[in-house]
């Protein structure tokens, strides 16, 4: 009897732990089991943390634990994403309508347009130095008389200058008057070689500065001039006066320097940026202080092939009409150069479309081939020196306006609206820029006519994907799940 109860007893102490060991296993893979649904987020916020965290300054920096940002000392923020897109190669963002308007967000078309580019730049009035004489002594002697004796005195062409007295000068005369007497006294081939020597005398004399007018009286009178009379051999002023009355010279001593001003010479400093829009005979427009308000114009002459190093900056050279003698050398001119590109980047000029130009003097502007009026160097077309011809077929350059591109460096990107999506979406792109003005930027390549371009609105487009680790125009590749370490 008892061995039947103790076998009873077992039993159910067999049954109660067998229950209680399947309670407590159940319990706990139940349990283990229910960890990852009641606590996923916070162990995926831990699993992201321990990759990335970031600064909402500098999304470049990239933690694989919570800290401080090493540029700027602000708290890093958890990188909430899970990189299902890192082989997109364009950065998207998708919006609300409610969120577009609060970023106030605006696109505009890509469009084909010519457009202007005002060139604003500084430059002096000079000298043409084509037009500036040094008056010398050809013999020497001792300068009795000074007619002009200060700088800037106007002078025209044939005034007096000096007079000069020279033993080497009476000698000539006299060479000259002997032959004369000479080939009164004598017949046959001797009378053919004092003709000779008189020729070469009056050359002589010629060579030393006389005019035929004086040689003549020379002659007439038969007699030497004890003085020489130089005249000057151009108009101008006087910019040099380097001699003194009584001073002897010798030959070839500077008594006076003398610029013609009816031409000057407008030197401008160009910076490196505005090479793309300059070119030889284009018009250029400029004001001097002395006359507000009055536009001064002429044409581009010549561009220094030679950059400075120390302004970066290259002198480019002006030929400007000085007529009337108002515009004086020293003088300060605040430039403009209007230029207009095809798409090409060649300038339009319908001024000088099929034209043909000197390459020294750009004022000389002919309808056919022919020879430069001033230099005689045989005339070019247009087109070789940088214009475009308008009777050919032109297309307008691809632009955007001037605040669609973000450039950083090398790079430019702009934010493109897609047409596809019904929520208003964003997608990124690098681009190639052209020369730019003011408004605009022509796109060399990287877009479409008539692409929808954010125009307002980009960066705040670009700061919530810099955010968001996704590539930028800060970082132009998007982050991978292997964390950047920055000690």
């Amino acid at each position: 009897m008892s061995d039947n109860i103790n076998k009873i007893f077992k039993g159910k102490i067999t049954v109660i732990l067998g229950i209680a060991v399947i309670f407590f296993i159940g319990y706990f893979f139940g349990n283990h089991a229910r960890i990852p649904e009641e606590v996923n987020n916070e162990v995926m916020l831990h699993q992201d943390t321990e990759k990335i965290w970031t600064c909402s300054m500098h999304p470049q920096i990239k933690q694989p634990k919570e800290g401080q940002c090493p540029l700027c000392g602000m708290d890093l923020i958890p990188v909430l994403h899970q990189y299902e897109d890192t082989e997109i190669s364009e950065p998207v963002l998708t919006l609300t309508e409610t969120a577009k308007k609060l970023a106030e967000i605006q696109v505009e078309p890509v469009e084909r347009k010519f457009i202007v580019k005002q060139v604003r730049m500084t430059g002096k009035i000079d000298y043409d130095e084509t037009r500036i004489k040094h008056i010398t002594t050809r013999f020497g002697g001792r300068l009795e008389r000074l007619y002009v004796d200060y700088n800037g005195v106007p002078v025209k062409t044939g005034d007096h200058l000096v007079d000069i007295y020279s033993p080497e000068l009476i000698t000539a005369q006299e060479e000259l008057i002997q032959s004369i007497k000479l080939k009164k006294s004598v017949s046959g081939s001797f009378q053919n070689t004092a003709v000779k020597n008189i020729e070469s005398a009056k050359e002589k004399l010629r060579l030393w500065g006389l005019t035929d007018k004086q040689i003549k009286n020379i002659v007439k009178l038969g007699k030497t001039m004890e003085r020489l009379t130089i005249y000057s051999p151009m108009g101008g002023i006087v910019t040099e006066k380097n001699a003194v009355e009584g001073m002897y010279v010798s030959t070839g001593t500077r008594i006076y320097t003398i610029a013609d001003l009816s031409h000057v010479w407008l030197e401008i400093d160009a910076f490196e940026s505005d090479i793309v829009w300059l070119h030889y005979g284009e018009k250029v427009e400029f004001e001097v202080e002395a006359f507000p308000g009055e536009i001064f114009r002429g044409r581009i002459s010549f561009i220094n092939p030679v950059m400075d190093e120390k302004t970066r900056s290259i002198k480019v050279r002006v030929n400007i009409e000085n007529k009337d003698k108002r515009l004086k050398p020293g003088m300060f001119a605040r430039v403009v150069i209007k230029a207009e590109l095809n798409k090409d980047g060649k300038l339009i000029n319908t001024e000088l479309s099929g034209k043909w130009i000197c390459p020294m003097h750009p004022e000389i502007i002919k309808d056919k081939s022919d020879q430069c009026d001033i230099c005689g160097m045989t005339l070019y077309p247009a087109e070789d020196l940088g214009f475009t011809n308008i009777n050919q077929e032109m297309t307008p350059p691809l632009v955007i306006s001037a605040s669609a591109p973000l450039i950083t460096g090398k790079r430019a990107v702009v934010y493109i609206q897609d047409p596809l999506n019904e929520n208003p979406t964003y997608v990124g792109r690098e681009i190639i820029l052209g020369p730019g003005t003011d408004d605009y930027y022509i796109v060399s390549s990287g877009l479409s006519e008539g692409e929808l371009v954010v125009v307002n609105g980009n960066f705040k487009i670009d700061s919530a994907l810099q955010i968001s680790a996704k590539k930028s125009m800060m970082n132009d590749k998007p982050e991978t799940a292997e964390v950047q370490h920055h000690q």
